[in-house]
């Protein structure tokens, strides 16, 4: 029983509202004892952290979903993420959510890298895993942590940028304009090598874009437009160009062929970006400012744009001026010292 009096005279409470919330205490009166296990009780209703809760059994895809449907579907790319986060679920083989466990997790990462994926594709699912559990906590959907919270992302090794030289780029429009079999692959290669425009953003570009030997770039990476001047003699060709064979169609495989009929090498996955890379490399080294270039890239953080900095004139004369054999003189002494040395018998 709830209540019982005890031998003495005295009244024992002894209530148990909800399963694991036990309450005992002994009163001197019963109406006391009656107060006392009604308040117990009360508190199931008044203070809903008395109610048990129901176990959290939703999947791992359901959450994904939960996600897509409050916050996903307002993302640029917002399809392309879900199908993504859905097959992560489904490679996960779809656990609840809450019991996603974080060393599993990173020994699947382990073994997909072994298999040949990338570890920036890994860092990036990575990221959109801990999105959906950051988003829907924040959105009141799930009360737990985020399990992936502490797994840290893959270190990079950051890949050499490859450009092209005055003679390569020579060797790569000659390529396209005598054996390719697509009209848009020269104004496309053009543009991006007078604006520093991923191949993307070029094809994308409409004639109402270019204006007074300026193009305007919308709907770019990073979302924000940019503007970048380019010669009245490429407005021309870009003119004349949408005038003679319309908007751009997808060009790439066409400019994979012709590069591919050069003699140029390019590391795998740079083939169309080294334009953009080319740009940039020429733009420093004739004596650009590094926070031009990041306005003319669009990239969100100088630290981007920053790798090409080791390319500038000053950046190259300095490593020859400071550097330790710095002069003449210090490599003479060099030179003299190790003569000087006894030859062994």
């Amino acid at each position: 029983m709830a209540i019982e009096q005890l031998p003495d005279g005295r009244w024992k409470v002894d209530v148990e509202p909800i399963k694991g919330r036990r309450f005992r205490k002994t009163l001197r009166t019963k109406a006391e004892a009656l107060r006392f296990e009604a308040s117990c009780r009360a508190k199931l209703i008044d203070n809903c952290d008395w109610s048990p809760r129901p176990k959290d059994m939703r999947k791992l895809s359901e959450l994904v979903q939960l996600w897509y449907d409050l916050h996903g579907h307002s993302l640029r790319y917002s399809g392309g993420r879900l199908r993504k986060l859905l097959y992560l679920a489904k490679h996960l083989r779809d656990p609840i959510a809450i019991r996603l466990d974080a060393h599993a997790y990173a020994e699947g990462r382990r073994l997909r890298l072994e298999a040949g994926i990338s570890a920036k594709t890994l860092n990036n699912e990575l990221g959109y895993l801990r999105s959906v559990y950051n988003e829907l906590r924040g959105l009141g959907v799930i009360d737990y942590a985020n399990p992936l919270e502490l797994v840290k992302p893959l270190r990079l090794q950051e890949r050499e940028l490859s450009w092209l030289t005055n003679e390569q780029i020579a060797e790569l429009l000659e390529s396209i304009r005598s054996g390719c079999d697509n009209p848009h692959v020269e104004i496309v290669v053009l543009i991006c090598l007078a604006t520093g425009a991923r191949w993307s953003e070029a094809e994308k570009l409409k004639p109402s874009s270019v204006r007074n030997r300026v193009i305007t770039f919308s709907g770019t990476k990073s979302g924000k437009v940019r503007s970048v001047p380019i010669s009245a003699d490429l407005e021309t060709k870009l003119v004349k160009h949408w005038r003679e064979h319309g908007q751009p169609n997808s060009a790439i495989t066409a400019f994979r062929r012709a590069l591919s009929r050069t003699t140029i090498k390019l590391p795998k996955g740079q083939a169309a970006h080294a334009l953009r890379h080319t740009f940039a490399s020429h733009f420093i080294q004739n004596g650009g400012n590094i926070v031009t270039l990041q306005r003319i890239l669009g990239h969100s953080s100088l630290a981007m744009t920053m790798r090409y900095a080791h390319l500038a004139p000053d950046h190259l004369l300095d490593a020859l001026r400071l550097g330790p054999l710095g002069s003449f003189d210090t490599l003479s002494t060099v030179e003299v010292s190790e003569s000087k040395k006894p030859r062994n018998s």
